[in-house]
């Protein structure tokens, strides 16, 4: 009996199954915020962007230049809150007091990882990643040199005093924000880092005189009801003796 011998199944052709580049972003920003760069595997990555070897190649080239692409996106969401905080219309101690806050707010969030992407993110490198660790500096350094700005602003509209040591006071800020990253990812609450706001804002330099006195008052004007003659507060001279 002859046996009958079947076609062989032919593949199905096609374009390879297509993804969204910008949520793969976003998942692989996550994946680097929670575990660092040394600590996020290829395997990894592919898996929680969904996709194929071939097409995380395609899309990013290499794992370094994902990380970047990673960074400039955590950095362009960050900036909406630390820009709009910090660039406030209001005075100076305000705007920071208002950023610190915002910043206990966000390292914090249900939704996000913990902490600060750029507070400790590669300072422990080979020096085959020197490049990344000199990006990820570049980019703390940028924070703190807004800080600075924004104090240098304050002084030329009198809110800041003209002798304050602005280097000096943006690092600090800048200080105490990357340790309220850090004091996040290892369990703080939002309340305890906004204790830390309070007692942090105290270190701020005193307001100059002008702007502690604020305006000067109108002259008051002491005419008494039904006379013509009056005595105003900062006029009135006692009279000479003859």
């Amino acid at each position: 009996m002859a046996v009958k011998v079947g076609r062989p199944h032919k593949r199905a052709r096609g374009r390879p199954k297509m993804f969204d580049r910008s949520i793969a972003l976003n998942q692989a920003m996550k994946l680097f915020w929670d575990r660092g760069y040394a600590g996020t595997s290829f395997d990894d990555l592919i898996a929680v962007m969904g996709i194929s070897p071939s097409s995380f190649y395609n899309a990013f080239g290499s794992k370094e230049h994902l990380y970047q692409e990673a960074t400039e996106a955590y950095v362009a969401q960050s900036s909406e809150w630390f820009t709009g905080e910090l660039e406030s219309v209001t005075d100076t101690k305000t705007a920071f007091y208002q950023l610190l806050n915002a910043a206990a707010r966000e390292f914090t969030r249900d939704d996000l990882p913990s902490g600060c992407m750029i507070s400790l993110a590669c300072t422990h490198v080979p020096p085959a990643l020197s490049a990344v660790r000199e990006m990820m500096a570049g980019y703390r350094y940028g924070a703190m040199a807004a800080m600075a700005d924004r104090i240098q602003r304050g002084i030329a509209e009198g809110d800041v005093p003209k002798g304050t040591n602005v280097q000096a006071l943006a690092a600090f800020y800048n200080a105490l924000s990357r340790g309220m990253a850090v004091l996040a990812r290892d369990g703080a609450t939002r309340d305890d880092l906004l204790e830390i706001v309070e007692i942090g804002m105290r270190a701020w330099p005193p307001a100059p005189r002008d702007a502690a006195r604020g305006p000067k008052p109108d002259r008051i004007n002491l005419q008494p009801r039904g006379t013509g003659k009056g005595t105003s507060v900062r006029a009135a001279r006692r009279p000479s003796r003859t």
